[in-house]
């Protein structure tokens, strides 16, 4: 029997053609998200292909590859004996339907879009709740999960790991006291298997079973409760718990069948959302969904051949795929031929989360490790950002080579390698470096993941926690409630963190992250198109000047800085250098240390007498527009060397015994001169040839 719909909708075609590739997109809903779409199903869902019984399963058409308009046409090829399928549009690209009988519904969706189409089809698996089995020592018995798996060395280690786990404890512990005098029937839902959520449906979940065996809920929870039900009635313990089935599905039809197509495994966020999307208490999905981490970057470049397929920082799918970065932590590579956007993971909550154990996933010691061959041990918690938030070019060896694209740099995350003041480009000397990389204990997660106040804030969820972001765009709010630890309770914003000195050379001493803003501007200007705010890649490319070296050096720390985007926030000290140093091997004026003078001073040059070149080295003690000449010994000016607002630090300039011009000058004395609204000074040096 076959069940055709299209869905309402008027669209003008346009008269071009284009690629089709119809994809259908099974989409989680949430709590949160049924109140914000406005549905009255009432009935939350996993996103995954096998559903229970008697709940809503919600489609998405997609058209991938292409922009433009398409008519979305859904088709039920296939479906149980006695089901009656009904879909509902509640937007233009968009259907939902209750599977009402089990067994499998082969769903069908052309798009149509140019005068060309593409199909593709998808099967839901509708099932009833067999229970985990074996929890709490009590036996398993068939269909239980645990009733087949249990014999499994792979399955069992598994098991032994969520046993442990709030999941698997959470009912036992809410009804027995442990979680507080509130537990009660509301909290089933979520922590047991099965519990309607929040449309009626019969399907063996817990409320099923309970009823079955005739198990009630009496207020208040007591130390009793979990003996009682474990004793009383057994068949309900292997239900009473966050088990295999909310995260894998209903398992009827796979365990009657052993077919392992009729079990889901997926990576994806939408099991965890039908619980963790309930604000303002469970609002962990909400965050995730504000953070950078649920918007998913994909490139063809992705699908790579069998050559391709190892854990270097280079893999793009190491990072970009959530079952890619699961792999990487479990020391196995990823093969993505022939992979296209809807094989595609987001980054998750099981990315970084062991769903079995709730622990931090982890990743081998070896991958603790920059692209300049830094290895690291700080960072705690964060250690697990580090793996990706860290830059792909070790930055030496990579700058040596031609720019290439405006891709060319360390490639976009280097938060780890300025918060460890490593892997930027050097001018001969190192650069320093902040202590927040051994004062912030757990790293990113000690900033980037502090909660905000529970309720009456508009920036709740939209900062801290897994969001990750510590600003709030909509409101200006900045989350510094970590700083506060260590920086005083009065700090309110970054602006309240001021700079040791006027670094950017604009006659203010003003907070870090406008210094560090201040010195961008200045490397933008120093770099190709020499004066303009606005840097050419290709400009950099072209330029071949003999110190073009120097100049692609400075190119790369100026990506740095910007895709680091904390503005010094990461590392102050190390994220000023880079940037005073940049400027200065672009303007002629190289920094001789990292210190900051008591005073003003000019240094007799060296060598003295000279051929071909000298050094000149001064001393800044305060931001002010500094200038170097040189005059010949009648007075005439013979060339500027420096005339620029410098910040405090020691230089050096080297004069190369040229005019102006760039013509080279007859030996004989000559003089220097250093001029400044606090200082003037006047030193003689001869050039013999």
């Amino acid at each position: 029997m076959k069940f055709l719909t299209t869905s309402i909708l008027l669209v003008l075609f346009v008269g071009f053609s284009f690629a089709q590739t119809a994809n259908i997109e099974i989409e989680a809903m949430t709590p949160e998200k049924l109140h914000h779409y406005g549905y009255t199903t009432k009935s939350v869902s996993s996103g995954l292909n096998v559903v229970p019984n008697g709940t809503y399963v919600y489609l998405n058409a997609e058209n991938l590859g292409s922009t433009e308009p398409f008519l979305p046409i859904w088709e039920v090829q296939s479906a149980p004996t006695g089901a009656s399928v009904t879909f509902t549009y509640p937007s233009a690209n968009a259907a939902y339907f209750m599977p009402s009988v089990r067994g499998a519904y082969v769903i069908k969706l052309t798009v149509v879009s140019g005068g060309k189409s593409d199909d593709t089809t998808v099967t839901i698996y509708s099932a009833n709740y067999v229970g985990t089995g074996k929890f709490d020592d009590v036996p398993a018995s068939y269909p239980n999960c645990m009733s087949c798996h249990g014999a499994s060395p792979k399955f069992t280690a598994i098991f032994d790991k969520w046993k442990e786990s709030g999941h698997a404890t959470m009912f036992k512990e809410g009804i027995s006291g442990l979680k507080g005098s509130y537990y009660g029937s509301g909290c089933f839902k979520c922590h047991t298997v099965g519990y309607d959520h929040d449309v009626a449906s019969s399907n063996n979940g817990f409320d099923d079973v309970a009823k079955t065996e005739g198990w009630t809920w009496v207020s208040p929870p007591n130390a009793k409760k979990w003996d009682t039900l474990k004793t009383s009635y057994p068949k309900l313990v292997a239900f009473a718990s966050i088990g295999c089935e909310n995260c894998h599905g209903p398992g009827s039809e796979h365990a009657s069948s052993g077919d392992v197509k009729k079990i889901a495994i997926s990576l994806n966020s939408g099991s965890c959302g039908q619980c963790h999307d309930e604000p303002w208490r469970h609002n962990r999905y909400a965050q995730w969904e504000n953070s950078l981490h649920s918007h998913a970057v994909w490139s063809g470049s992705f699908a790579q051949g069998a050559s391709s397929q190892n854990n270097n920082l280079g893999n793009c799918i190491r990072c970009h795929d959530g079952q890619g970065f699961v792999n990487f932590t479990k020391g196995k590579t990823t093969n993505t031929t022939g992979w296209t956007e809807a094989r595609h993971t987001k980054l998750g909550c099981p990315t970084c989360h062991d769903p079995h154990s709730g622990h931090l996933r982890e990743a081998p010691t070896v991958a603790d490790t920059l692209a300049n061959g830094f290895k690291y041990t700080v960072g705690g918690k964060g250690m697990l950002c580090m793996n990706c938030h860290k830059a792909r070019r070790e930055a030496k060896s990579y700058a040596v080579s031609s720019v290439s694209s405006s891709h060319w740099g360390p490639h976009y995350s280097v938060e780890s390698d300025v918060l460890l003041g490593q892997n930027a480009a050097e001018f001969g000397t190192p650069f320093i470096s902040g202590n927040h990389k051994n004062a912030v204990r757990d790293g990113c997660v000690q900033c980037h993941m502090v909660a905000t106040v529970d309720t009456g804030n508009v920036n709740r969820d939209k900062v801290g926690q897994h969001s990750f972001r510590l600003l709030n765009e909509a409101t200006g709010y900045e989350h510094v409630e970590s700083c506060k630890e260590c920086h005083g309770s009065n700090i309110s914003s970054f602006k309240d963190f001021i700079a040791a000195a006027d670094f950017d050379g604009n006659g203010l001493i003003e907070d870090v992250q406008s210094e560090v803003k201040g010195l961008l501007k200045k490397l933008k200007k120093a770099l190709p198109p020499v004066g303009s705010e606005e840097v050419d890649w290709t400009k950099v490319r072209d330029y071949k000047g003999a110190d073009s070296l120097n100049m692609r050096k400075a190119y790369y720390n100026y990506k740095i800085m910007v895709d680091d985007n904390s503005y010094g926030m990461h590392n102050a000290k190390f994220s000023i250098d880079v940037l005073r140093k940049s400027v200065a091997i672009l303007t002629g004026v190289e920094f001789e240390d990292n210190n900051i003078p008591a005073k003003f001073d000019l240094s007799q040059n060296y060598p003295n007498p000279f051929n071909p070149s000298t050094e000149i080295k001064f001393s800044v003690a305060k931001s002010e527009n500094i200038k170097v000449s040189v005059y010949d010994a009648v007075g005439r000016l013979v060339k500027v060397l420096v005339n620029d607002m410098l910040s405090p630090g020691n230089y050096k300039v080297t004069w190369n015994g040229e005019n102006s011009n760039g013509s080279k000058v007859v030996s004989g004395i000559y003089f220097y001169r250093f001029e400044s609204s606090s200082f003037e000074a006047t030193k003689k040096m001869v050039l013999l040839k």
